[in-house]
């Protein structure tokens, strides 16, 4: 994430790579696959996806609930290739959240039009 820093052994601000702040949570629903829920996706919807997948050795992706942390000028360029790989994983349903922004919300909605929900608060989810 540009501009994160953390303080390294002399106390001095240094860029950190490490983002140790991101919450999901992930679940498994039988017969359909993963289902992620996002707290705001600091290190990357894409990165948390794939993470997943790799502690549950479950390849299907079947929904991705939560901030996706796409908006402003800083990520706003890396909106294509996440919608792309997004697209790749093939969810059956994406309901971007509050730090997503406009620009990426349309921008999935166009990518996955089947699998888009435009969700606001007191929407409700049934999988499974």
């Amino acid at each position: 994430m540009p501009g994160h820093l953390a303080r390294d052994n002399d106390g001095d601000w240094a860029p950190d790579p490490w983002i140790w702040d991101d919450q999901a949570l992930v679940v498994h629903v039988r017969n359909q696959g993963l289902v992620v829920l996002s707290a705001c996706s600091h290190s990357g919807i894409i990165n948390i996806l794939h993470y997943a997948r790799k502690l549950t050795g479950v390849n299907d992706i079947y929904g991705v609930i939560g901030g996706l942390h796409l908006s402003g000028r800083v990520f706003e360029p890396i909106i294509p290739d996440t919608v792309a790989a997004l697209s790749d994983m093939a969810p059956k349903l994406v309901l971007p959240g509050h730090c997503t922004s406009w620009k990426a919300q349309h921008a999935i909605a166009r990518a996955l039009p089947d699998a888009y929900v435009q969700t606001c608060t007191g929407t409700r989810v049934r999988v499974g």
